[in-house]
């Protein structure tokens, strides 16, 4: 079982490859990205009768777009491929997840996906 995350934007995607077909679930995740991304993951995986344990290979959208979605995503994933010591590939563009695909079929390991925002990350200055 491989699976996939896009959390760019404030809807997010997982992604279920069944070896044969992708099954995408998505949910607004607004300001709750970090404390509910491990349920909808758990439940897109449910949904095949598989856990966590089943994954095989992760690919991540490494952007751009978001640097709070995309931070906090790509660092659930990492930690998720290295405690499980499950191959992780990211990807950009339109084909990300087709090209990860295939970068994972042929053996590939990122090891470590960083992001990539598409231009310096706006972070505000705390107003206290």
């Amino acid at each position: 079982m491989i699976i996939s995350l896009d959390t760019s934007t404030p809807t997010c995607f997982i992604g279920v490859y069944d070896g044969q077909t992708w099954h995408e679930y998505s949910w607004e995740a607004g300001r709750e990205l970090a404390r509910n991304i491990f349920d909808y993951l758990n439940e897109a995986l449910g949904h095949h009768q598989q856990t966590i344990k089943d994954v095989s290979g992760i690919i991540v959208l490494r952007g751009p777009g978001s640097f709070t979605g995309l931070r906090i995503g790509l660092t659930v994933m990492n930690t998720l491929a290295d405690s499980q010591s499950i191959p992780i590939v990211g990807g950009m563009g339109d084909t990300w997840r087709a090209e990860g695909l295939g970068r994972l079929q042929d053996g590939h390991n990122d090891k470590l996906v960083m992001p990539e925002y598409g231009g310096v990350p706006n972070i505000t200055t705390p107003r206290k």
